[in-house]
Formats: C-alpha cells, sequence, structure tokens
C-alpha cells in the first residue's frame, strides 16, 4: 500500500485557458507554415518553430507542463537507481537469446515438417 496520499489536481480556469492558448499557436504553427507558401522555405520554418516554440513555452507554464517536468525529473531519477549489466554479462545474455531463437526456429521447423509429413504423406496420402 502506498504511503504517500493520493493528491488529486483541479484544473483552474487559467491552467485550462494557457492549453487552449498553446493549442491555438500550435495549429497557428501549422496554418502559418502552408499560408506562407509563396515565401522561401526558411522563413516558413522560422515562423512554424516560432509558434511551435510559444505553444511549448505557454504549456510548461500551465499546471499540465509542469506535472511533466516532474515526471521526467522522476524519471532521471529512477532510471539513475538501475544497476545497469556489465559489458560480459550483456554479452552473455545476447549469447543466450541468439542459441534460444535458434533452438526455437530448429524446434518449429522439426515440427512442421513432422506435421506436414503425417498430414499430407501419411493421412491424405498425397505424393509430391
Amino acid at each position: 500500500m502506498s504511503t504517500q496520499p493520493q493528491v488529486e489536481t483541479v484544473s483552474t480556469g487559467a491552467d485550462k485557458a494557457k492549453l487552449a492558448v498553446a493549442a491555438v499557436l500550435l495549429v497557428a504553427g501549422v496554418v502559418v507554415f502552408y499560408v506562407l507558401g509563396q515565401r522561401d522555405l526558411w522563413q516558413r520554418v522560422i515562423a512554424l518553430l516560432v509558434l511551435v516554440a510559444g505553444a511549448v513555452g505557454v504549456f510548461f507554464t500551465a499546471e499540465t507542463g509542469r506535472q511533466l517536468i516532474g515526471f521526467g525529473r522522476e524519471s532521471v531519477k529512477e532510471v539513475k537507481k538501475v544497476v545497469w549489466p556489465t559489458r560480459k554479462e550483456a554479452g552473455q545474455m545476447t549469447l543466450y537469446v541468439f542459441a534460444f531463437v535458434v533452438a526455437m526456429a530448429l524446434f518449429m521447423f522439426l515440427t512442421d515438417k513432422t506435421l506436414e509429413w503425417v498430414l499430407y504423406d501419411l493421412i491424405l496420402g498425397w505424393k509430391r
């Protein structure tokens, strides 16, 4: 059982407005990219990147964005706790996997050919 209390966040109107503005900026970036179709590509890309950066900036000021940043920080902490295998252990496990794959392929091949022989030659009597 978890010892941490479950915290339920309530979205405020300001957070919903920020998310809406971020969505509008994102859509506006795509629209501007295509509306500026007669301009040089670099101008269109810069306009798109500016609007997308604005959308990302607004998103990260909302509660949802702050939660995403917190989740990322917690994920990095958890990855640092992982005990990674040594090069020797990784090589050994890779060889085990390859050996298992070869054994299973051989098993599947022999099973298929045995069933083919039983079905076509013994039961149906077809000669090839």
